[in-house]
């Protein structure tokens, strides 16, 4: 695996592949997980030649404390991707990546960035935005590969990538689970045992509302979750909203053709963990 930490080597590097050749670019924040891996090996399935970049971004960190506990575990990851086989790891500097200033863009993402997530993370999406724009034209990939669990970042990286008319096709993959439904997140490592062995409750709970969905109206499905959270000692309910996939938007009224998932965020005291499940 070559390990590149400047942009101009990984850009020579790159330059010098096959025209015909495609890369696949696997974007991360570190602290590696099978959940990455298995984002990893998708793109090595598909692609020829498979980067990966390890970049703690500080713009999309709306508490300053936040971005000041994120697990970095950069060996341990370089480990993880040689034991895998992966042709490149990117781990740039933040001066590498932001240049002059380490700032957002701002963008517009049609309301996508307004609801849920963005609704308690101000300004977050739009260094999401920034930094994976910024990534993709420093890679140049063909295909960027996404995992579920951040379903609503999935949607506003398509929308950046149409706004911003960049040709890279970005593909979401499945949310990798733990044995116990809980899906893989960097996060999971901070948590104490008594929190690991409560937030299975997280993914179960998605999974109740995906079966009352059918005979139920939205606002009974959205009480039973806020019930089952109410009297916990363990997790505190942040929101759960059900959404249509598209917009985004939470909604209260099905419509029989249209798409939707519950969304939900959730505390282990400062922890917060979240998920997400298809409705119909």
């Amino acid at each position: 695996m070559k390990i590149f930490k400047k942009i101009n080597p990984l850009q020579g590097y790159l330059s010098n592949i096959d025209i015909n050749k495609t890369i696949g670019f696997v974007p991360t924040m570190g602290a590696l997980h099978q959940g990455h891996l298995s984002l990893i090996k998708r793109s090595q399935l598909e692609n020829d030649l498979t980067v990966v970049s390890i970049f703690v971004n500080p713009t999309q960190f709306d508490k300053k404390e936040d971005l000041i506990t994120y697990p970095k575990t950069q060996q341990k990851d370089i480990d993880l991707l040689i034991s895998i086989d992966c042709d490149i790891a990117f781990v740039p500097s933040t001066e590498d990546v932001y240049l002059e200033k380490v700032e957002s863009q701002n963008f517009d993402f049609g309301g996508l960035e307004k609801v849920m997530e963005g609704s308690f993370r101000d300004g977050h999406f739009d260094g999401v935005g920034t930094v994976v724009k910024r990534l993709f034209e420093i890679v140049k990939p063909t295909n960027a590969y996404f995992g579920e669990k951040d379903f609503q970042q999935l949607q506003i990286i398509k929308k950046m990538v149409e706004l911003e008319k960049i040709p890279v096709n970005i593909i979401g993959c499945e949310i990798y689970r733990e044995d116990d439904g809980l899906a893989m997140s960097s996060r999971n490592t901070r948590l104490n045992k008594v929190q690991r062995k409560e937030a299975p409750l997280i993914y179960q709970t998605l999974l109740k509302a995906q079966d009352q969905f059918h005979d139920n109206d939205i606002n009974d499905v959205k009480e039973m979750v806020k019930n089952t959270f109410k009297n916990n000692p363990i997790l505190n309910l942040e929101y759960f909203e059900i959404a249509d996939i598209d917009t985004l938007t939470p909604t209260s009224l099905k419509i029989k053709e249209k798409k939707y998932r519950g969304f939900i965020a959730v505390f282990a005291d400062t922890i917060r963990l979240i998920d997400n499940v298809a409705l119909n």
